[in-house]
This record gives structure tokens, sequence and C-alpha cells, in this order.
């Protein structure tokens, strides 16, 4: 899990965050204490990725620099950590008396631990990364740059001049990270390249990187910036693909597993904890997905019996992946289809829950310089309940897609899923700490268990969904371990991957190139899941028919994206009040 990238514009904050506490700062309350460094933990996440600052709807101090990426920066920041990690440690949980704050302790926790333990990476190293490397994140970039004032103007012509300086420091990284021995695998690279290159070579009025000018009216400061982007930018993305080709890919690593890497079993060790949010091994991760898998086959195997009369695995997914009506005629028909299944899934998942979100989300293709670049489909947030969410969809392996597996991933993405999950909880009172906080696995793990509530809610059209859905949960948890921990090689790896028959052959490349750069990720959607279908038959088998499904939905969105012990905590104090409400009733 490549660390989150780091910025330059908070000097203030940085010199504060420094600072080691000391008589005035233990004489604080502990609830001054705790804001205080909760305060300071945004200041430096929003350094970190200010990008996440838009997204997330944070208050950023300007616009006007990116992410620092230079050694001293990043030491200065893990000293940072460090600071906020000793001064946490003297401070009582127990003593915290909102729940506000005792939420802002627990993800604080959970931060600078994954952070410190993430350090054995050296991410910054071997920073080539095709889903979410630096040049994706230029065009959320040019989006959200505002051009409203002067001073904005002013401050976007000044970020984006300063990005030639920005891809040097990301190329002298890389040279020092091919010295120690560091690199990302050939496969990756060839990817970047490709991204890369659909920035670098796009005419300006048609770039992504140029839409502050075209949202601007000034005529002189779209002038200039257009300017920026065909002088400055594209030239220096295009000295970042040369040497990316020329340079970095001969040297760069065949090898996918992250254990190619000097440190990678640590480094693969402290990715599994960040994404999961458990203290899981490797081994014990990979066994339960292959329980959770063999109990999935069976599944599979009672519903092949009653609709097809086999229960041979292979056969049964061959059948439902190669029938006529489950296919596309064409990429726009698949675009088409999936925007229908997002409708009538928001429709159908009113019932599940007390609330449902007013933003809109919008089914788009890939933008240009993304296609053919082994990027998977994904949703993109935005806290703006007045800007659209969008879920960008891999339209371009349509002959590859089935209908099946296109509703699967309309509903994961929108609703009952991440739209849903998101969009509600950017209505909801939190912390800035909170709003910023972050882990795949209740992320993730929330898509997954949507999935199964679309079944639920009988958004699936056919049974070829129905059988789709049983067949690729839990495989990640399997297939992940097995590459970068078991010594699983690429070709075993996809081999594992197509038996779901979820993925053709193309998509199965993309997957374990995936895998190559987010070691440990592909776990978290399962690790998420089963823990939160635990929950909901705990809570089901303790409340009886006083369980309310909507209710128990509520418990587990509204405090926002938490480490899994956190939400077992909510659902079970839930539980517990629920069922004294009862008992008090009775007497």
């Amino acid at each position: 899990m490549p660390r989150t990238t780091l910025s330059p514009w908070t000097v203030l904050a940085s010199a504060c965050v420094l600072v080691v506490a000391g008589p005035a700062q233990a004489a604080k309350s502990p609830a001054a204490r705790m804001k205080a460094l909760a305060d300071r933990a945004v200041a430096l996440g929003l350094e970190e990725d200010p990008v996440s600052g838009y997204i997330l709807g944070l208050p950023l101090p300007d616009h006007a620099h990116w992410s620092p990426r230079a050694p001293a920066d990043i030491a200065r920041i893990d000293a940072a950590e460090d600071s906020m990690w000793a001064e946490l440690r003297t401070l009582d949980p127990a003593a915290l008396t909102t729940p506000a704050l005792k939420l802002d302790h627990a993800l604080l926790t959970e931060r600078l631990a994954v952070q410190k333990g993430l350090r054995v990476c050296r991410s910054e190293l071997w920073n080539v990364n095709h889903m979410d490397g630096w040049q994706l994140t230029l065009a959320k970039y040019a989006r959200f740059q505002p051009v409203g004032t002067a001073a904005e103007r002013k401050q976007a012509l000044k970020r984006w001049s300063a990005l030639p300086a920005f891809v040097e420091q990301e190329i002298a990284n890389l040279r020092r990270g091919l010295v120690a021995g560091y690199s990302a695998p050939q496969s990756v690279v060839r990817h970047v390249i490709s991204q890369v290159n659909g920035l670098a070579t796009a005419k300006v009025e048609a770039s992504p990187l140029a839409e502050p000018a075209r949202r601007s009216k000034d005529a002189a400061f779209k002038a200039a910036f257009e300017a920026v982007i065909r002088d400055r930018a594209n030239p220096a993305l295009a000295r970042y693909r040369d040497f990316l080709e020329q340079e970095y890919l001969p040297k760069a690593r065949t090898a996918l597993a992250v254990s190619a890497n000097p440190d990678g079993k640590a480094c693969y060790d402290a990715s599994l904890r960040a994404y999961t949010t458990l203290d899981r091994k490797a081994q014990e991760v990979h066994d339960l997905g292959a329980k959770t898998v063999a109990a999935n086959k069976a599944d599979i195997a009672e519903m092949g019996e009653k609709l097809y009369g086999t229960r041979d695995f292979g056969q049964l997914l061959a059948r439902v992946r190669e029938a006529k009506d489950n296919r596309f005629a064409s990429e726009q028909e698949l675009v088409d289809y999936s925007r229908a299944v997002v409708e009538r899934a928001r429709e159908a998942s009113q019932s599940l829950f007390l609330a449902m979100p007013e933003q809109e989300m919008k089914v788009e293709p890939f933008e240009d310089f993304m296609r053919g670049s082994g990027m998977s489909s994904h949703y993109e947030e935005v806290a703006n309940p007045k800007l659209p969410a969008y879920y960008r969809i891999n339209s371009e392996e349509w002959k590859n897609e089935s209908r099946g597996a296109a509703e699967i991933t309309a509903v994961h993405e929108g609703y009952p899923g991440h739209h849903m999950q998101l969009a509600f909880a950017f209505t909801q009172t939190k912390t800035p700490l909170a709003q910023l906080s972050f882990n795949s696995a209740f992320a993730e793990g929330w898509g997954r268990y949507s999935e199964r509530l679309a079944e639920d809610a009988g958004v699936y059209s056919n049974d070829y969904a129905k059988i789709q859905r049983r067949a690729w949960p839990a495989r990640g948890m399997v297939a992940d371990t097995g590459l970068h921990a078991l010594g699983w090689s690429r070709e075993q790896t996809i081999d594992y991957l197509k038996e779901s028959g979820r993925f053709g052959p193309a998509e199965s490349e993309a997957l374990v190139d995936r895998m190559a750069m987010w070691p440990g990720q592909l776990t978290a959607y399962d690790s998420g899941a089963l823990e939160i279908a635990a929950l909901r038959e705990q809570a089901e088998a303790k409340l009886g028919n006083r369980f309310d499904l909507r209710r128990f939905h509520d418990v587990v969105l509204r405090r926002g994206n938490v480490p899994l012990k956190v939400l077992r905590d909510d659902v079970e104090a839930w539980i517990a009040a629920e069922t004294a409400k009862a008992t008090q009733g009775t007497r």
C-alpha cells in the first residue's frame, strides 16, 4: 500500500506538530488535548494529500502547491507523526467524555500505527502506480482547482507552473530506489507510461489538465493557464514518460510480489494490517478465504443443480458466462445497461435504509488517458452534494463483460454500495479527523456486503448475477496472500482468478497488476464483508423480531469510515441498548 503523498504548504502546521508536549499542554483538559491532536493530524493529513481536502470538503490554507516528495520532507512528516504518537499514548481515552472525542482517539491511534508500520515499504522509492499514482490525481486537482477570485487564479498558475519541479523530484526518488533495490513491476510501469503519454500528448483544449482554464471567464488567465499546460506541464510529463520508458523500465523488477523489494515481507505484513485493520497473518487470511470460497462453491453447486441440472463448477460458470443473453453487443450498451441498473438499484434500496442521499451519481466511461491502462472500474466520491459523484466504468472491456457481472459492479459502486455509503456519510455531522479517515476494509467490505443486499432487494434481473455474485467473493483473500506471501507465480494467480468465471484473460491480467501495486488491498473486501455479515447475524440472533435491518445499516454507516474494531464496538453497543429497551419494556 503506497504511503499517502506529501505536500509542501503547511510550514506553520508542520512547525506546530513537531512541538513535544510540555507543561502547558499537560495542564490542558483531556478533551482539549485530544482536539489539538486531531487538528494537528488533519493539518498533516491534508499536507500529505491536498486533493483529499477538495474531495472531502476540508478547507486548505492555499491552492498553490503539490505534495512534497523530497527525503527531508518525508523525514519531517515522520517526525511529526512520532511526536503525535508519543503524546497520544499519554492520553487516557476513558477520560474523554463525548463519542466524537472517543472516536477521534480511536481513529488517530489507527492512523498513526498504520503510517508508522508502512514506513518499511519505502513506497516513495517505487511510486510508479497505475491505480492511484500521482499522474492520475492531476485530473482531480484540475477538476477542483478554485479559480473564482484573482488570488485563486494566481495560486493556480503557481501550482501548475511548479509541476516540472514535482516531476523531477519523483524521478530523483525513483533513481534512488533503483540504486537501493526498489522498483515497481515492469508490467505496471508499462501501464503508467500509457497513462502519462495520454496526458502529455493531449491537445490543450481537450486536456483534462486544462479544466481550470475552461471554468474561468477571465480571458487573460485562460490564456496564461493554457500556456502553462502546453509549455511546462506537458513537457514535464513527456520527460517523465521518457524516463520511465528508457531508463526505469529496463531496470524494473519482473516479479509481481512485493517480497521482491527489500523488506518486502515486512511491507506486506504492514500493508495487510493497514488495509484490513485486523491483526491477521497472511496464512490466516489465506485459510479463511479458502474456507469461504469452498462454501460459496457448494452454494453455487446447489443452484446449478436446480437451474441447469449440473453441479460442476467450471461447466456451470462457463455456461453462465457464454450465454448469449448474458452478453453485450456494444460498449454503449454496457454503459446504458449499467445506468439502468443504478436507477433500478436506487429505487429498490429505499427499503433498506432510514434515509437516502440526494447527491447525484453519474455513470461514465473512463477518460481517454485512462483507457487501455489496466485500471479497474471505480467510484469517485465528493463531499459537496451539489457536485456529482462518478461511477467510472471500464467499458472498453465490453466484449469480455457479462450482464450479470455488470449488475454486480453497478450495485457495488452505486446503490446500495459505495455511493449510498459515502454520500450518506457526507450528510452526517463528523469531526474533520473522522472525515479524513479511511480504510479499505470498511469501504470495500460494505461494497461487497451490498452485493448481497442487492440480491435481497431483488435488484438482479436474472440468475446469472446471483451465480456470479457467489463465484468471486473471498478469492482476493486467497490470491493476494498467495501472490505476495506464499510464493504464487503470476500465471498461478491468474489461473485462480479466471476460475471464478468473473473475469476474462485481459481482466485477470489487469487484476494481478493491480494486486502488485496494492499489496493486501484485495483481501480487504471480504475481510470487511465477513465482519459486517457476522455482526448482522449477531444482531439478528440477539434481537430476534426486534431486529430492524434499516436501523442496523444506519448504525454501520452513520459514523463514516471506521476500523472494524470500532464498527464492532458500535454495533454491539447498539445491540445492548436495544436489548435493554426491551427488558425495560417487559417490566
